[in-house]
């Protein structure tokens, strides 16, 4: 069994072309959340409060603690109870107007830790893109539920259509 110095931890991080209220807002508020990656939740994330977070596509869901909150600057909280992770976001407020996001998934428990970390890694890094293709173009790519569409509860994905604000719009075959 390998050992380790430090225990492993997900990172992401991204820059995106908004003020950080807004970025945070976009994680605490289910409203914006639901665009981009869960698609309902029991209530909106503040200091104290555990809420519950559904992906109904795969037919999953997690409750969510928060432990720490720093209005547009910090969120931390502990998820996937009895073995839960901690999950830091920090939002650091650029002078251009812009924010660059950081998330760190720690304190892994189980077996297979750098498995969990690996993944949460990989999910992470999603949940930034598709936030900020939501937040700076309006876009709702559906990389969450294009990660995995064969565990998708309703069947098949539906295949070419994504969402901008306010309405619907056809993906051409091929990408675009």
């Amino acid at each position: 069994m390998p050992t380790f110095d430090q225990a492993p931890a997900a990172r992401a991080q991204m820059l995106i072309r908004k003020p950080a209220r807004e970025v945070f807002n976009a994680i605490i508020d289910p409203a914006i959340t639901t665009h981009f990656w869960f698609t309902k939740s029991s209530g909106k994330l503040e200091a104290g409060r555990r809420v519950r977070w559904d992906w109904e596509m795969y037919g999953v869901h997690d409750e969510v603690e928060v432990k720490e909150f720093e209005t547009n600057k910090r969120l931390v909280f502990e998820w996937s109870f009895p073995n839960s992770s901690r999950v830091e976001w920090t939002f650091d407020a650029r002078p251009d107007g812009t924010t660059f996001v950081s998330v760190v998934n720690s304190d892994f428990k189980g077996d297979d830790i750098v498995t969990q970390a690996l993944e949460s890694t990989g999910g992470f890094n999603l949940v930034l893109c598709a936030c900020k293709a939501f937040l700076e173009h309006g876009i709702e790519p559906g990389f969450v539920a294009d990660r995995a569409p064969d565990a998708n509860v309703h069947g098949r994905v539906a295949a070419g259509k994504r969402r901008s604000r306010g309405q619907a719009t056809e993906r051409k075959a091929g990408g675009s």
